[in-house]
């Protein structure tokens, strides 16, 4: 089996993510990667869509988990996506994916601050 990856870059939503009192009482944007790692060979060969993994639907399936799950933390929203995108097709052997605070709340010139997790079957 070859392990080849579906890049999805830049997926731009609102989370209410954080611990400052601020960040749990409006949603920030964020923005997510993902790298979803699966066998794309039958979907090279046969040019159909079943034969692959959806990335419309991972995108919808994120921006469900980022609109259902209002964490403290990035590092539990991460984990939360990693863990719904893994399970959302067994085809999926790996998901390897950052989620960027677009405005973090600190004093300092931070352009973004992020969290990068992994999971693998």
């Amino acid at each position: 089996m070859s392990n080849e990856v579906i890049e999805l870059r830049g997926l731009r939503l609102t989370a209410v993510v954080g611990v400052l009192p601020s960040e749990r009482e409006r949603a920030q944007p964020i923005e997510i990667d993902l790298d979803v790692v699966a066998d794309l060979d039958a979907a090279a060969d046969s040019d159909d869509l079943d034969d692959t993994i959806d990335y419309g639907a991972i995108c919808d399936l994120v921006e469900a988990v980022v609109v259902a799950d209002q964490p403290l933390l990035l590092e539990r929203l991460a984990g939360r996506i990693a863990e719904s995108v893994l399970a959302a097709d067994e085809r999926i052997a790996a998901v390897e994916l950052t989620v960027r605070k677009l405005r973090p709340p600190v004093p300092q010139d931070l352009a973004t601050s992020g969290v990068r997790v992994r999971r693998s079957r």
